[in-house]
């Protein structure tokens, strides 16, 4: 793994190594690193995973198994920009399967509780629109949908 850069570290409960193995499944671009077990310093079980190194689409994650005092929240999320509603489909989909959870805004929870956006990228483009009164239109819609809905959006901000 290079060291240029950032790395974010994801504190897990005894997962880290299963969700490395499941983010590396739904994420095509990635890669596993480095895995650094404990020993018999502690404070895990010697033997056991401690952390573990994975890099997804260009960004370098460590899966840290630091015990289930500091469980994700909605206040931190990654959002994946997707070129199309298809791959939006795809993500979405991946990340609510086996336990993962919808919420708004094309948001969602995968079963180890990490917050996602899934966004086709003109569903931005559409919120951001330079006409502030279409801007609002499709922001308005949006705000009603759990998976986004770009064609719904898109409608919205036309006025229809």
């Amino acid at each position: 793994m290079s060291s240029n850069g950032f790395t974010t570290c994801l504190w897990f409960d005894g997962d880290a190594e299963a969700a490395a193995d499941y983010y590396l499944s739904v994420f095509k671009d990635g890669r596993l690193g480095r895995i650094g077990r404990y020993t018999e310093a502690g404070p895990g079980p010697e033997g056991e995973v401690m952390v573990v190194e994975f890099e997804i689409n260009g960004q370098q994650f460590i899966g840290l198994n630091g015990g289930p005092q500091f469980p994700f929240t909605e206040a931190i999320s990654f959002q994946i920009r997707c070129a199309d509603e298809a791959e939006a489909d795809y993500y979405y989909e991946a990340l609510t399967r086996d336990g993962g959870e919808e919420s708004a805004c094309g948001w969602v929870k995968d079963r180890f509780g990490v917050s996602w956006q899934v966004t086709p990228t003109e569903a931005i483009d559409l919120i951001a629109d330079p006409d502030p009164a279409r801007a609002a239109r499709a922001a308005a819609a949006m705000l009603k949908m759990k998976k986004l809905d770009v064609a719904a959006m898109r409608r919205a901000a036309d006025g229809a």
